[in-house]
């Protein structure tokens, strides 16, 4: 990873992180759907970051949203599994011969069914992980469940229409 591309990763993730923390902080779709737009940044980091360094990004950025949500490390405890995560789940869903060095799985990059089944885990685990430790001892296993499901599904469609909308396709959506 060259410093351009360092940069604008943070960028990236700072953008994201005051879209989240500005417009994304009281939204919440029947009740049960929550949108955790920053974690597009985290997910189309590129793939040739160590596990280390992820998890202190996440952890990083999780933190300043516990800061401004009033979440007590309930972001940044989802960020850092997310991240450490993250690693491993792009060896199991990658193709045979892996992603390029240069390649970030991203929608524009690597198609919208490998996309999908690249974000929707790791999200659906971010989701588990934070409405555990929101719910600890005093939600139902399910309600928890159903918020997970249908918070990364959201985050998911948050994070599809971003990409669409404002990245540049480098292959076509396939």
């Amino acid at each position: 990873m060259n410093i351009r591309n360092l940069f604008s990763s943070g960028f990236l993730i700072l953008i994201l992180g005051l879209v989240q923390i500005l417009f994304l902080k009281n939204l919440a779709v029947f009740g049960y759907a929550f949108g955790f737009l920053y974690l597009l940044g985290l997910l189309i980091l590129p793939s040739t970051i160590r596990t280390i360094p992820l998890m202190l990004i996440a952890f990083c950025t999780g933190f300043i949203l516990d800061i401004f949500f009033e979440t007590i490390g309930m972001h940044t405890a989802a960020a850092t599994l997310f991240a450490f995560l993250k690693p491993t789940w792009l060896k199991i869903a990658s193709p045979t011969g892996g992603f390029d060095e240069a390649e970030e799985p991203s929608l524009g990059q690597i198609g919208f069914g490998r996309y999908i089944s690249y974000a929707f885990p790791l999200l659906f685990v971010y989701c588990l992980a934070f409405f555990t430790a929101d719910q600890w001892g005093t939600g139902g296993f399910f309600e928890i469940l159903i918020k997970s499901f249908f918070s990364a599904l959201f985050t998911l469609l948050l994070t599809l229409v971003v990409q669409l909308l404002f990245f540049s396709r480098k292959r076509s959506i396939s």
